[in-house]
């Protein structure tokens, strides 16, 4: 363009240039209109979404909130657990909605159930909080169902800091289902020391350890 000394040559410029890109251009202008309003819909779909997600998983907190729960809401409840992980598995709720479905499982006495919940997150959660959250319920409930090695297995792994204190506490309790004493009081007081730097009151953990000086003393 630097070439061209008249207003007329560039207007000559401009003109054949459109007639050779006109075609292209306004097409990418419609393809980029598109993509604008194809944008804004997967927005809105993506609202809705989360909007009918949440819906589903109000219902079930509701559900699972109940002191007492029937078969029949029993059955509604497990319903919507499966209904947001089909149709929003991708989502905070899914895993929320499979920690409130091991919760359930474990009152209605569904061991295996709970297990298999749990382990879900543990496996597939892109959530690393929730996928710890769910660690920790899974080495808890596989102490009390007598695996206790299992369990220790389960806390191996890094963990939230915030969840160190738990962490330290599950595998006290573990360790205690092996009577393996020393192993335990070191990690009940490891969780005590971390539950100070952390600011999270550990309730009972101090008895547990006044229970270990009890036996060593013969009381």
């Amino acid at each position: 363009m630097a070439e061209l000394r008249t207003e007329e040559e560039q207007v000559e410029a401009i003109k054949h240039w459109f007639k050779q890109n006109g075609l292209s251009l306004v097409a990418g202008i419609a393809i980029a209109g598109a993509g604008v309003l194809g944008w804004n819909a997967w927005q809105d779909y993506q609202v809705s979404q989360a909007e009918a997600a949440s819906m589903r998983y109000q219902q079930l907190l509701d559900l699972a909130g109940r002191d007492t729960l029937d078969e029949a809401n029993l059955t509604r409840a497990l319903g919507l657990v499966d209904e947001i992980n089909e149709e929003h598995g991708d989502t905070l709720y899914a895993d929320l909605a499979l920690l409130l479905e091991a919760r359930l499982s474990v009152r209605s006495e569904d061991m295996a159930a709970a297990r298999i919940a749990l382990a879900d997150i543990v496996d597939t959660s892109e959530h690393d909080y929730l996928r710890d959250v769910a660690r920790l319920r899974l080495a808890r409930l596989l102490i009390a169902e007598g695996e206790p090695e299992a369990a220790l297995s389960q806390l191996d792994s890094d963990i939230a800091d915030s969840l160190s204190p738990q962490q330290a506490n599950i595998r006290g309790d573990a360790y205690m289902a092996l009577d393996q004493i020393e192993d335990a009081r070191d990690a009940w007081q490891e969780a005590m020391a971390l539950s100070d730097t952390h600011e999270q009151p550990l309730y009972g953990v101090q008895l547990k350890l006044d229970n270990i000086g009890a036996e060593d003393t013969g009381l």
